[in-house]
């Protein structure tokens, strides 16, 4: 059986993803940074469907946490075959007023974190010669958005990252590919004032937010062999927005 690492997969988008990937006959091992409760309710959920689950703490951003991530692991389930970048962090303002440690918060997280797990990812999947790992970017990556000049970057930085990877790996059969998510509908969202999100909505042609299932299925195509011969891509969940 196959085993997937999903990080930042304790709730939301992240939790979906893993618990739709163990329904479809996956093992899941997920990091979380802070809230065990939600990864162990999470861990519980992919256990449901009958396949093995465990959870482990660690800061995405120090090589030193993965490291040992990947050591337990490899212990207790094996190595990894698909590959989630997940993990991920906002801290929104406007350039003028944002610190360098908001910037480099993102930064460490969002980029670098994918940098430190998918190198070592990569090391096993090249004995395999397979293994598909899928980031998770942003729409925001793409066509930027006011207030998040660190958060784009970073989701920017992903789709480069994402790009060059699969060049370099394609040949050991690894496919590297991203997953740009829209205007989807989270806790995070649901705090929005109804006026923006009557904006953003004009602004998508099938006239309604995604779901966490919507990107969630994108990643379980990406993973599995139908999409063996797609790589170097960006796989926009955005409702053409």
């Amino acid at each position: 059986m196959s085993l997937a690492l999903v990080t930042g997969g304790s709730r939301g988008i992240g939790s979906v993803i893993a618990i739709n990937l163990a329904k479809s006959g996956y093992d899941v091992a997920i990091c979380y940074s802070g809230n065990e409760k939600a990864a162990e309710e999470t861990v519980e959920k992919i256990k449901e469907a009958g396949v093995k689950a465990m959870a482990l703490k660690a800061d995405v951003s120090d090589p030193d946490q993965v490291s040992k991530m990947f050591s337990d692991i490899k212990e207790e389930m094996g190595n990894v075959d698909v590959l989630v970048n997940n993990a991920g962090i906002t801290r929104d303002g406007l350039l003028i007023s944002m610190s360098e440690e908001s910037f480099d918060a993102v930064i460490d997280i969002n980029l670098k974190g994918t940098f430190n797990c998918t190198k070592l990812a990569v090391k096993d999947m090249m004995r395999a010669k397979h293994g598909r790992i899928i980031n998770i970017s942003s729409i925001v990556g793409i066509n930027g958005n006011a207030g998040q000049a660190n958060y784009a970057a970073s989701k920017a930085g992903l789709i480069g990252f994402t790009k060059s990877v699969a060049r370099e790996y394609g040949s050991k059969g690894i496919t590297v590919n991203a997953v740009a998510p829209g205007f989807i509908e989270t806790v995070m969202t649901e705090s929005l004032p109804e006026k923006v999100k009557e904006a953003y909505l004009g602004q998508i042609p099938v006239k309604r937010f995604g779901s966490a299932e919507d990107v969630a299925a994108a990643v379980e195509f990406l993973a599995s062999d139908k999409a063996s011969y797609i790589t170097g891509q960006v796989l926009e969940v955005t409702g053409g927005m």
